[in-house]
Parts: C-alpha cells; structure tokens; sequence
C-alpha cells in the first residue's frame, strides 16, 4: 500500500525556500552561535577604547598590549586539535565560551598593559577553542543532511550578531561613560557563560552520542582512512596531517580567503580615501552593503552551493575574488564618476566571493579529515587563519605604501594560482573507496548528495 508523506508545514516550506536548514530541536546550538557572534561584535567595536577610558594607558600601548596578546595564541590551534581528538567538539565548544568568560572579567579588572596581553590572550584561546570545535560541532548537528546550508546558516549568524553586536558598542560608546562600558563588558560574561551552557547541555539526539548514551568517550586509536593516498594511524599525530597533501592544498587555498577576509577591515578605507579621493561616508556604505547581503542572502547561496560540487564553487569564489581585486586595482586609472560604480561593482563581487567561498572551506576543512584526527586537521587548517590573518595586515599595508596598485596584484594573484590547487580536491582517492560513516565521507559525489538530503 503506497505510503504518502505528509505535507511540509509553511514554516518548512519559507525555510525550504529561504536555504534555511531544518532548525527543528537545534534551538540552542543556534542560541550560542547568535551569543557568540554577538559578543564577537561588541568586543571588536569597543575593546581599543574600554581600555582608553578604563585605563591611564595611552592608545598606542592599548594597541600594543592587544597584539601581544593575539600574537601569543598563534600556536594554540595545534594544542586544541589534540583536545578536539580527545574530548570532543562539544567540550571544546562550551570550553571556548567559558574561557571567554575569565578573559572578559579579566578585562573589567585590568590595568596595567601585562594584564590586557594576558586576558587577551584568554579571550581569543576561547575565541579560538569555539571556532576549533564549531566546524565539526556543525557537521554533528546537520548529521549528513543539508551541511552546506548549516555552515551558510552559522555564517549568516555570525554577520548578523557581528553588526548587532557593533550596533549596540556604538550605543554604549556614545552614552561615553566607563560605567557604561563596564556594563557591556559584564553583559558579555553573562551571555558567553549561558553559551557554554547552552552547549554542554544540548540533546543527545543533537551529537554523535546515541541517544540514551552518556558523555562521548574518546574512540580508540586505530587506523583511520584519510584523504590521503594511504590509511593513517591516529597515533600518527600531526605527521600524519603534514603528510596529507590534499589537506595541505585547502589550507594553502584558505590562506587566499583569509587575506581576503582583511580587505575590509584593513585595506578599503585607506585606499579608498587616501588613493581614490573617496569619503569616509561612500566607504561605510559599502561596508553595510556587504554585511546586508551576507545577512540576507547567505542561505540563498547555500542553497545553490549544496546541489553543486563544493570544487566548483570554490573555484567560482576564487574567480569572484580575484576579479573583485583587479576591478579595486583598475579604479586608480578610471575618472572620478566611474570610481563610485566600478567600487560597487567590485564590492558585489567581493561579495559574492565572500559567500560562495565560506561554507564549502568550512565543511570541507572537517569532512576530508580522518574522524580519530579530525582534531589536528583542524589545528593546522585554523593555522591558516591565525597567521594569515597576523600578516595580512602588515604586508598589505606595506604593499600599499609601495605602491597603491600592488596589494590588488598581490590579491588577485594569490586568488588565481588557488584555483588549481583545489581541482580534484572532492576526488576520492583509491585508499578511501570503502564505505564511509554518514556524514563523515570524503567529499566528492556523496558529500554533494549528503547536501542535497
């Protein structure tokens, strides 16, 4: 007797067509998502000038003191993949928050410049141990269904609570009280202490724990297919994962988004302003142009991105950015009335580039990893955000006092040579044709149908 599936709710169906994935019983995996991106958006708008006022440090020390303390987290990635391997995403998840939480009440009895490199450098190895553990916290959550509109969906989420957050700093700013910073420094330790809550706490049902099960233990060592040619041993450690060139070549391809991910927060406005005789205000519009679009139409692309292969679109953003970048470039030659059209055409693109590229690195970054070392791929894969997000500031800017052109050859040249190095990264290789757990496999036709439901 043929049996008939009942009809999506309208709910389902906005969702459907929105690129949302199923959210049903995920309500606190995204409620410390939306908290963390929101304390991300406070801290990053007024940390430089809660120091200011709270302290009799100049800003040029409180500058200094923070990049220290940035700087020092450089090599902790490599230690929480070991703590990802043993513990789980889900503790280092919920650690992450908590570790925030002594760093932001560290910030509120900070003083001296030793003090704010120290808690500094607690707030971004919790900041750190979060994103570590986001990733295959998320691949757990989707448990092989509609990936690639989770990961669109957790970066939609962070863009919005990044401007909430920064909306809500430039209220307290503007009050200008340190009683009124203080406040929003405290607000912060509550939220990301109810994060990590949030967490720790979620259904069972929500993780790879089955359902009537205890804590997760560890699973014992032994051989673990990889995305290599051959089988890796999960005692191999980090050999392992520097022996593994296909991995290797996402990172090296990531290194390109992330010193593409610094164009805004470090290159534009001085570009703009110092080489194209742009205002202030014409810049700032452009910034609210990204964060909107990514707000809204980030789970639109993940929609389109999961019925494709994630090679395919990765290539496509590394095309949208390097023509972003040429078209930044191409703006010192044109007249004054193009400047403002040829910038929003390369801001679009950017754009584009920024939303296509996002949710297939972070998918791929954990499931072409070996499940037992999962956690050190990961170490070495945020390798690439750690130092090239620490050089790119440096080196565009020098790139740009050499010259105003030479940072968007740089950029569109680092975005060209990346596209080959992720053809044939979904290809699976002959040692890892076996049949893989759900939800774990190697990317290539199954991580696309995995997508797709």
């Amino acid at each position: 007797m043929p049996q008939h599936c009942p009809e999506p709710s309208a709910w389902r169906r906005i969702q459907t067509a929105w690129g949302l994935p199923d959210l049903a019983g995920k309500g606190r995996f995204v409620t410390a998502n939306l908290i963390d991106s929101l304390g991300n958006g406070l801290v990053m708008a007024f940390t430089v000038v809660f120091f200011v006022k709270t302290t009799s440090l100049s800003l040029v020390a409180v500058g200094a003191a923070l990049t220290a303390g940035q700087l020092l987290v450089l090599p902790v990635p490599l230690l929480i993949g070991r703590l990802l391997d043993s513990y789980g995403p889900r503790l280092v998840v919920a650690a992450g928050n908590w570790i925030s939480v002594a760093g932001f009440l560290g910030f509120l009895f900070s003083h001296a410049a030793w003090q704010i490199v120290l808690w500094q450098f607690v707030v971004q190895l919790g900041s750190t141990a979060f994103w570590m553990g986001n990733s295959p916290l998320t691949v757990l959550v989707a448990r092989g269904v509609e990936r690639a509109r989770w990961f669109g969906f957790v970066r939609a989420l962070r863009n919005v609570g990044v401007g909430f957050g920064g909306a809500v700093s430039a209220v307290a700013l503007s009050i200008g009280t340190v009683a009124g910073l203080r406040a929003v420094m405290a607000l912060n330790v509550v939220t990301f202490a109810v994060a990590g809550w949030l967490v720790i706490t979620m259904r069972v049902a929500d993780t790879d724990e089955p359902a009537g099960a205890g804590p997760a233990e560890p699973k014992p060592a032994g051989r673990e297919q990889g995305t290599g040619d051959t089988p890796v041993q999960a005692s191999a450690g980090y050999r392992a994962v520097l022996r593994d060139t296909r991995y290797l070549r996402l990172v090296a391809t990531n290194i390109s988004f992330v010193f593409a991910s610094t164009v805004i927060p470090v290159l534009l406005a001085v570009y703009a302003v110092d080489h194209l005789d742009v205002g202030a205000w014409v810049v700032g519009g452009f910034v609210v142009l990204n964060a909107a679009m990514v707000a809204l139409l980030q789970t639109l692309a993940s929609r389109w991105i999961e019925a494709r292969r994630p090679v395919a679109v990765l290539v496509w953003a590394l095309l949208c950015n390097a023509g972003a970048f040429a078209v930044f470039g191409t703006l010192l030659v044109l007249p004054g009335w193009a400047v403002i059209a040829g910038m929003l055409l390369a801001m679009v693109l950017y754009t584009v580039g920024e939303m296509l590229g996002s949710p297939p690195t972070s998918e791929l970054s954990v499931v072409m990893a070996p499940e037992q070392l999962r956690g050190r791929y990961l170490g070495v894969y945020q390798l690439s955000w750690s130092v090239g997000g620490a050089a790119a500031p440096a080196l565009l800017t020098a790139l740009l006092e050499g010259g105003a052109a030479l940072p968007w050859v740089f950029l569109t040249t680092i975005s060209v040579l990346a596209v080959p190095l992720v053809l044939g990264l979904d290809r699976r290789p002959a040692a890892t044709s076996g049949a893989a757990p759900a939800g774990d496999a190697v990317p290539g036709a199954q991580l696309d149908r995995d997508s797709a439901g």
